[in-house]
């Protein structure tokens, strides 16, 4: 009776099974994995610095609610300023929809961000007239104020401050109206101009990116 001869075949555990197999490999790959995204995030580089493009002269204006506001109450915040008058039926209510969504996005930064509204008819948007447009807008007043001021120091401040038009109240259309900019001005912490805007989204999107780069920027240093 033949005896069977059973053979077996080692086979060789390769390299990659015996990283596999091996428990320092994944210690390693797990610091990795975990070390690595921190590490990059520490390390990732702002964008440049945005170009100073002028300073804002120091103003006190009023508020919707009758109180004075303006350069101390704004000091150590980025602020959005904005031009509009409440009886304007064409540009402005498309602006300020804009700001409300705006004020939307801010939501999480509202001690370190503002919007400002300047009125540019102060004879007819009194405290009272604005105080009734800020709560047509759901304006939180927190971070969205309404100002008004003599027409004179209005002016002087659009035009040599925030480097925007303003023109003189007169009829247009059968409508009482006055010409000025539709733009975002983005003002830094320091009361420096930092960008112009307009109401496009593409706009709206990149004054979202620098707010939040000059948020960030201030609170690192």
């Amino acid at each position: 009776m033949e005896t069977a001869i059973q053979t077996s075949h080692i086979r060789k555990t390769n390299f990659i099974e015996k990283l596999v197999l091996n428990k320092y490999f994944w210690i390693l790959a797990c610091t990795f994995l975990f070390v690595y995204p921190i590490a990059k995030s520490m390390n990732r580089m702002l964008p440049a610095e945005l170009p100073v493009l002028g300073d804002v002269p120091v103003f006190n204006f009023t508020d919707e609610n009758g109180k004075p506001f303006g350069t101390n109450e704004l000091k150590g915040r980025v602020y959005i300023a904005n031009f509009m008058f409440t009886s304007c039926t064409t540009a402005c209510p498309i602006l300020l929809g804009k700001v409300q969504k705006v004020q939307h996005r801010i939501r999480g930064v509202i001690d370190r961000a503002a919007i400002v509204s300047f009125t540019v008819d102060p004879e007819v948007d009194t405290p009272k007239v604005l105080f009734d447009k800020a709560r047509e807008m759901k304006a939180n007043p927190v971070v969205w104020k309404f100002l008004s001021a003599p027409v004179n120091e209005t002016k002087s401040l659009l035009v040599d401050g925030f480097k925007v038009p303003m023109g003189n109240k007169e009829i247009a259309n059968s409508v009482m109206d006055v010409a000025h900019s539709n733009k975002l001005v983005l003002v830094d912490q320091d009361g420096k101009i930092r960008g112009y805007y307009s109401t496009e989204n593409d706009s709206i999107n990149k004054l979202m990116i620098d707010t939040g780069l000059l948020i960030n920027r201030k609170k690192k240093s």
